[in-house]
């Protein structure tokens, strides 16, 4: 009886503990919301909104040239060089003697022009000496004329003779108008030599290759023994003050912004970078290119060398304002977006954009100083998600 008293015992016992068992056990709804719950928060990073100096800048790429290139050629053509005083490289000044020509052609020239000035000093001469001579004679015979005709009123003197006095007299009064006449021929010859003369003696004086402004001689082609011709290439070419420019051209889509003055950094190859300004500021584009021409001022600086290739920004555009990274912005058919971290949940907010340098953007309206944004937006995160913000790193 006791063995089975304790059997039922034991079996009771266990029932009562299955029932327990049956009763602690957790509702298996309630599992999923308490393992949401204990969730972590996503981890995303996270940039500070703050003030920062903005410049826009428009990208060109072109070629050096002068500013002014002056062409020296020679006054007199055909005279053989015989001396080269200046080379490519030099700087010269207004009224440096370049080059020389040979003169001994036109002091050949010269001296024939001496002998024909004589010889029409002397024709004048004679003119006015022949001059003289008619007046004598037109007087002579105008005063056998005059007494002629008394004798003929009074029945003393034929017709015949009368005539013959009156002929003289037209002869003579002929001949004194031509002797003028001659003189002005003379005289014009005379004026003629002198003309010549003159154009000789100027020629001469030419005889001198002049740089005819201050600058830096870029290329020389005149050689000793070869002649002066001035319609052919220059005898010289001059960077005139030495001043420099980047010819450069642009996409007219950014044509626009550009203006005249406004600053430029430009990197020549070789000679590193140097500051300029835009000078001017073509009003044609290329119609197969669609590119137009500016041309920044360099100045006067002797490591630029005319040809060499350059790149080079203009500022457009500067300012100070709200910064965030350009990956911050999402841009969709609302407009620019940034996504803002308030108590550690998500919130878009729209945003007003205005410059931008390099990887940083410019926010007008949306956004305050200090705000904490998402520093790569994506749509993987949305409106009141709960996330854990990093601070990204900065250099």
């Amino acid at each position: 009886m006791l063995r089975k008293l304790i059997i039922a015992v034991v079996v009771l016992l266990a029932a009562v503990g299955v029932a327990l068992a049956l009763i602690m056990q957790p509702s298996p709804k309630r599992a999923p919301q308490a393992s949401a719950e204990a969730a972590p928060a996503a981890p995303v990073t996270v940039v500070r909104v703050e003030r920062a100096h903005f410049a826009e800048t428009v990208l060109v790429t072109g070629s050096l040239a002068a500013r002014e290139e002056v062409l020296v050629g020679p006054e007199v053509e055909g005279l053989r060089v015989t001396e080269v005083l200046a080379d490519e490289g030099m700087r010269v000044k207004k009224g440096d003697v370049l080059a020389r020509l040979v003169a001994d052609t036109l002091e050949a020239q010269l001296a024939q022009n001496d002998a024909a000035l004589a010889r029409a000093e002397a024709a004048s001469a004679q003119a006015r000496s022949g001059i003289v001579q008619a007046e004598a004679r037109l007087l002579e015979a105008n005063n056998a004329f005059a007494r002629a005709k008394p004798l003929r009123a009074a029945g003393h003197m034929s017709e015949s003779a009368f005539d013959q006095r009156e002929q003289a007299a037209r002869t003579a009064e002929a001949q004194l108008l031509a002797a003028r006449e001659g003189l002005k021929v003379a005289e014009a010859e005379k004026g003629q030599v002198e003309a010549q003369r003159r154009e000789l003696l100027w020629r001469r004086g030419r005889t001198e290759v002049i740089a005819p402004a201050d600058g830096v001689v870029s290329r020389r082609l005149a050689r000793i023994g070869g002649f002066a011709a001035g319609s052919a290439e220059p005898m010289f070419r001059i960077v005139a003050q030495g001043e420099v420019e980047l010819e450069a051209e642009i996409p007219e889509t950014r044509l626009a912004a550009v203006r005249v003055g406004q600053p430029a950094r430009v990197e020549v190859a070789g000679a590193g970078e140097v500051t300029g300004s835009v000078r001017l500021v073509s009003p044609e584009v290329d119609k197969a290119t669609r590119l137009g021409r500016v041309r920044i001022h360099l100045g006067d600086d002797p490591s630029l060398r005319v040809g060499a290739f350059a790149r080079g920004s203009i500022e457009t555009a500067a300012g100070e304002g709200l910064a965030v990274p350009l990956a911050a912005v999402l841009f969709g058919s609302d407009g620019p977006v940034a996504q803002l971290i308030r108590e550690n949940r998500v919130e878009t907010r729209k945003i007003q954009i205005g410059l931008s340098t390099g990887s940083m953007i410019e926010v007008r309206a949306g956004l305050s100083e200090g705000d904490l944004v998402v520093a790569r937006s994506g749509t993987f995160l949305r409106d009141g998600d709960l996330v854990r913000p990093i601070p990204a790193r900065t250099s």
